[in-house]
């Protein structure tokens, strides 16, 4: 087919001279179709890189989304935890309360015994300020660290519970027997001469059979005849803690013997240096005797 041509004139006005220019029209329609469509080409791509960008952004708030529904989680699981510690910490205060006449026993311990028992405390945890929780990484560090210090408080009391228990099971608190007084510890009138004597311990007179208890938990040292004590029974109980045991007529503990407060281990006679039935008790802190009524409930 023929293809159609347009002739287009350029005349310069200042000197009248004419251009002559001939074009086919294909080239002039594809030319005019060019410049009509670079409007709509140019909305098309602006709608997808608008798309895209909203594409990106969707994705974008998606990973925020998970990764705030993970930050929720851990930070849960992390304040669980905490709570969990602290009501340890809370349930072991409460379970370390003593028996009165056990504590009142334990306060009234030399002061360098109590403190060699029982040691130094922990601090307790202290919650961070919430202006300290700025961002998601401080938060978690900082419940992170509160974590570790709880534990490390729970461990502390912990043990100082354990301390506790150990002095209070081997503080003599009880009285070993049922009777009265027939003697005081310190300075008297020897009963046998009336000379000057030093009483080491508390002579409680009851009937002969009468059982005699440990006063607190421990291990036999000794049980057997002892000079002047007689059958006697000496009990270790640690923390430099000791209790003695004589003029019994029978002896019903051996020694290495594990024994707990409370527990038989003989009966009241009148055998070594006696005048008549009664125990002869004795409290010992590293070796030295001390009045018992120091640590005896009252009867």
């Amino acid at each position: 087919m023929r293809s159609h041509k347009y002739t287009i004139l350029v005349a310069n006005r200042q000197n009248g001279a004419v251009r002559r220019f001939t074009v086919a029209r294909r080239p002039v329609a594809l030319v005019a179709l060019g410049i009509l469509s670079l409007p709509v080409l140019m909305g098309l791509g602006a709608r997808w890189s608008g798309q895209a960008e909203i594409d990106r952004l969707a994705q974008h708030g998606e990973s925020l989304r998970l990764e705030n529904e993970s930050y929720r989680a851990a930070t849960g699981e992390l304040a669980a935890q905490i709570s969990t510690l602290q009501s340890a910490i809370t349930e072991l205060g409460e379970d370390a309360q003593l028996d009165p006449a056990v504590k009142r026993a334990i306060d009234n311990l030399p002061a360098l015994v109590r403190s060699r028992a029982m040691g130094g405390g922990g601090a307790a945890a202290v919650a961070p300020p919430m202006a300290a929780l700025s961002s998601p990484d401080s938060t978690f560090g900082i419940l992170r660290d509160l974590l570790g210090s709880l534990e490390a408080r729970l461990e502390t009391v912990r043990t100082g519970v354990e301390k506790q228990q150990a002095l209070a099971a081997a503080t003599p608190s009880i009285w070993p027997v049922v009777g009265y007084l027939s003697s005081m510890f310190g300075n008297r009138a020897d009963p046998f001469n009336g000379g000057p004597d030093f009483h080491s311990g508390l002579d409680i007179a009851a009937n002969k059979g009468t059982p005699i208890r440990a006063t607190a938990d421990g291990t036999v040292e000794s049980a057997g005849y002892a000079g002047n004590y007689g059958n006697a029974v000496v009990v270790r109980h640690g923390f430099g803690i000791a209790t003695r045991y004589g003029h019994m007529s029978r002896i019903a503990a051996r020694t290495g013997q594990t024994i707990r407060r409370g527990d038989v281990i003989g009966y009241v006679g009148s055998t070594g240096r006696a005048t008549s039935a009664h125990l002869h008790y004795e409290i010992l802190l590293n070796g030295q005797t001390i009045n018992p009524l120091r640590l005896l409930a009252r009867p």
